[in-house]
């Protein structure tokens, strides 16, 4: 499962999403999207778990949870048509 995690702080790094999201099942890739011209981190990001029953229990745990001084949100991934 593809998970949406906003609300980043500009100083969270792939590995401390990964800590986090860990602790409920295999992380099989992270990706916080990057400004192409600043390269300063835009806010937000995808974790992509396999497991869709953990993905689904670390985004009803860790939604609103506060990292580096922000409240995050956290939720399935949608493709943007939808």
């Amino acid at each position: 499962m593809n998970i949406y995690v906003s609300n980043l702080g500009f100083n969270i790094q792939g590995e401390d999403l990964k800590k986090h999201f860990s602790q409920y099942g295999e992380v099989t890739s992270i990706n916080i999207i990057m400004d192409k011209v600043t390269n300063q981190s835009r806010g937000f990001g995808f974790v992509k778990m396999n497991d869709t029953k953990a993905a689904e229990k670390a985004i009803r745990e860790l939604n609103g949870m506060m990292l580096d001084n922000q409240s995050i949100k956290v939720k399935e991934a949608r493709r943007r048509d939808e």
